[in-house]
C-alpha cells in the first residue's frame, strides 16, 4: 500500500511541470497610496517573435494560461482614460504596426471600461519571457510590458 502511494506521488510531481509550463508573475506599486497589482502568465518566446504576429484589431489576452488580473485600490487616470477603483480583466490590441491598446474590461461580464493607448519602444536587449512591471511614486505610476525587443508603457497617475 505505502508502495503504491509512493508511485502516485511520484507520477503527480512529475506531471505538475508539464501542465505549469508558463509560470505566473505579479506586478505590484502603491499608487496616492493604494495597491495596485496586476496578476498575469509569462509565457516564452522560444525564438519567435509573437507580438509581430498579431493581427491588428484582434485582442491578444496578454499573457498566458489563465487571463491576466487588475487589481486597484484607487481610481486610476491614464492621461483622459479613467479606470475606477476594483478588479479588471486586461488585454492588448494591435491598432496598427506599432500601435496598442491596453484593453481593460469588467471581471464579471467582460465589458470593455477602458481602451489606453501604449507608447511603443524598441528595447535593447531580447526579454525572453514576458513582463510586466508597474512603479509608483507618489500619485505617479507607470506600466510597462516587455517581449522580445518590444516595450509598451503607459504613464498614469492615482486618485
Amino acid at each position: 500500500m505505502l508502495k503504491r502511494f509512493a508511485l502516485a506521488a511520484a507520477a503527480v510531481v512529475l506531471a505538475v511541470p508539464a501542465f505549469a509550463q508558463n509560470p505566473r508573475g505579479e506586478a505590484k506599486a502603491t499608487v496616492a497610496g493604494k495597491a495596485v497589482a496586476i496578476d498575469y502568465g509569462r509565457p516564452s518566446l522560444k525564438g519567435r517573435d509573437m507580438l509581430a504576429q498579431a493581427q491588428v484589431g484582434q485582442p491578444w489576452r496578454l499573457g498566458a494560461d489563465t487571463a491576466t488580473t487588475l487589481k486597484t485600490e484607487t481610481d486610476l487616470s491614464f492621461g483622459d482614460v479613467k479606470v475606477p477603483s476594483g478588479d479588471y480583466i486586461l488585454t492588448a490590441t494591435k491598432v496598427d504596426t506599432d500601435k496598442w491598446h491596453l484593453n481593460v474590461l469588467a471581471k464579471d461580464d467582460r465589458a470593455k471600461v477602458a481602451d489606453v493607448p501604449l507608447s511603443s519602444s524598441r528595447l535593447d536587449e531580447n526579454v525572453e519571457l514576458f513582463t510586466i512591471d508597474l512603479k509608483g511614486e507618489g500619485k505617479k505610476g507607470m506600466l510597462k510590458l516587455s517581449w522580445g525587443q518590444t516595450g509598451l508603457s503607459a504613464d498614469f497617475t492615482g486618485q
